[in-house]
């Protein structure tokens, strides 16, 4: 088993027991390096017998990120041997922190949407991560997608008195669907309104609307945001696994980024300049531009994924700007079964040629750009030292790399199955029956 912890450097650091509460063994930790709340590395370290002193994970954690730590440091007036394991209190406020201080000053109003099915436990704990948020400034707005009881409205009751939170029901399944519904009862909202997106498995970091917020502010032009996914926990093979193919980050790392018509970046490939519907957000004009989402792309559809990719990968290839910040940090609780982990590999394949078979619906002319592309996919899936292949251990099974495969075949077949179960229906809401509002 693994533990994931964060290590704030700047406060006093753990001792990690190489034995959790019910004894069971610790083999490995995986800190997430932070440096006044940024985070800004993660690196993994095998627990001996007796446990890693505090001075040893400041050592670990020093060496994750040694030219982002020195510069930040530098930034304060202090090096990097100042550093100790009882913590350095800085001797100046740092200026992230009094660049989120200035953001949040002038900060838009932010509405964190959830859509979930039947999954009332996942529910209540994402929804108690968000009552821990340092800004203040968002609502919540709960989609029960398809539901077949009352134990989602029954959560969200539990938190009229914690969060401002909505309720509404999208009655046909499908995330794309609920996603859609979400803007439906946005509608009134003006087009600066930022819409965040999580997912009911995910634990929002207390600083996560915070730096979704002015990551807007300090870039007017930004049309989406995305942060960094770090597993929540990795007690199973099967999520230490999905973690060893790239999780939900698939390389992005900790350095935060821009993409937009200035940059290198093809807006269709590679993957690492789009975000993941477990942290994304979006200004409302820019969804709307779009027309939301696609309905036969995402979970619940035969293409099980792809909604997401599809709309960052819209926005690059009309001009606009996304921003990558790794400071927007959500935790996502994996899947702790390798038979749900097989199911979610073929997924993610499936989701992923599904997405490109919606582009060229879209827009035929994308197929020329992808047919250049061709080579460097090819080696990406091949090459042994590729994104999502180079942190693949030995233990790694091979079966999963063949059931993203079968996905990826499948993949543009499926996506015309959506297409032709949508057909006669209108897509998007129906209708918008009023969200509850509990507070």
């Amino acid at each position: 088993m693994s533990v994931v912890l964060d290590v704030e450097l700047s406060g006093p650091l753990p001792t990690v027991a190489a034995f959790d509460a019910s004894g069971t063994r610790r083999e490995q930790a995986w800190l997430v390096v932070r440096l006044f709340t940024e985070p800004l590395a993660m690196v993994t370290v095998d627990i001996p017998p007796t446990g890693l002193r505090p001075d040893e994970v400041l050592a670990a954690a020093r060496n994750a990120a040694p030219d982002a730590l020195a510069r930040r440091l530098a930034q304060v007036g202090l090096e990097p041997d100042a550093l100790t394991s009882d913590g350095t209190p800085p001797i100046r406020t740092p200026p992230f922190l009094a660049g989120r201080a200035r953001a949040l000053a002038f900060a838009p109003p932010v509405t964190v949407v959830i859509c979930t099915r039947e999954h009332p436990d996942e529910l209540r704990a994402c929804l108690a991560s968000l009552t821990e948020q340092e800004y203040r400034g968002f609502d919540v707005l709960v989609v029960d997608n398809a539901p077949t009881s009352a134990r989602t409205r029954g959560v969200v009751d539990e938190f009229a008195d914690r969060l401002a939170i909505r309720y509404t029901v999208e009655p046909r399944p499908g995330l794309s669907r609920a996603r859609n519904r979400a803007l439906a009862e946005l509608q009134d909202e003006p087009g600066e309104h930022v819409v965040a997106w999580t997912d009911d498995d995910v634990r929002a970091d207390a600083h996560w609307v915070a730096e979704i917020a002015r990551a807007f502010v300090e870039n007017p032009a930004a049309a989406g945001v995305s942060g960094a996914v770090v597993p929540a926990e990795l007690r199973s093979r099967a999520q230490v696994w999905f973690e060893q193919f790239g999780g939900h980050s698939k390389g992005r790392g900790f350095t935060p980024d821009d993409f937009g018509p200035t940059t290198a970046q093809s807006p269709l490939y590679p993957l690492p300049a789009y975000g993941v519907g477990a942290n994304m957000a979006f200004r409302l004009a820019a969804l709307r531009r779009l027309n939301g989402f696609d309905e036969a792309l995402g979970a619940g559809t035969p293409a099980q994924g792809g909604e997401d990719t599809l709309v960052f990968s819209r926005l690059l290839h009309g001009g606009a700007t996304t921003l990558y910040r790794p400071a927007a940090l959500v935790r996502h609780v994996h899947r702790a079964d390798v038979e749900g982990l097989r199911t979610q590999m073929a997924g993610y394949g499936a989701g992923l040629t599904a997405f490109y078979a919606a582009l060229i619906r879209q827009d035929p002319r994308v197929l020329a750009e992808l047919v250049r592309l061709v080579p460097r996919a090819w080696k990406d899936l091949t090459s042994s030292d590729s994104v999502r292949v180079s942190t693949v251990q030995a233990d790694f099974p091979r079966e999963l790399f063949a059931a993203n495969r079968r996905g990826m075949l499948a993949g543009p077949w499926r996506y015309f199955q959506g297409r032709r179960a949508l057909r006669g229906r209108r897509p998007g809401p129906v209708a918008s029956p009023a969200a509850v509002g509990l507070r």
